[in-house]
């Protein structure tokens, strides 16, 4: 099981950068067809500054975190774990370039099935580089313990 002594923890926060080409496969990749996410031309047209992160992109982002030995200290092993859900909360909109900072933490750990399955639920703040709020998101991962 996971250790719930965890819950409230912050994780290391950490910087990245999405890159034009990054956004313009992620919205292939999810068959994103609206031409502001692949046309810069496009995307200044529709009042943007540039290539817009597509939806959920910031998950992509977040899971380039550093481990920094946090998922270990909890007693995660990478083999028994599986993606439970994923939410996000945007306030504002963050483009290609953008150096955007998520600061973690550990929001909740709880079992399930008896102590068969635990579920670690990570809250990240993101802003970018002028301490303007972009998002919030929630994950839920989902440890099979045993």
């Amino acid at each position: 099981m996971l250790d719930k002594a965890h819950i409230g923890k912050s994780l290391p926060s950490f910087y990245a950068t999405a890159e034009a080409g990054q956004l313009r496969l992620f919205a292939k990749a999810v068959g994103e067809t609206n031409p502001v996410y692949l046309d810069e031309a496009a995307a200044r047209d529709a009042g943007h500054s540039g290539l817009p992160l597509p939806p959920t992109f910031l998950f992509s982002l977040e899971l380039t975190q550093p481990s920094g030995g946090w998922r270990e200290e909890i007693g995660i092993q990478p083999a028994r774990i599986l993606h439970g859900e994923e939410s996000f909360t945007y306030h504002r909109t963050a483009y290609a370039g953008d150096r955007l900072l998520f600061e973690s933490r550990i929001a909740d750990i709880y079992d399930k099935k008896g102590g068969a399955l635990s579920f670690l639920v990570r809250e990240t703040r993101v802003t970018n580089t002028r301490g303007e709020h972009v998002a919030d998101l929630r994950s839920v991962l989902v440890h099979r313990n045993g």
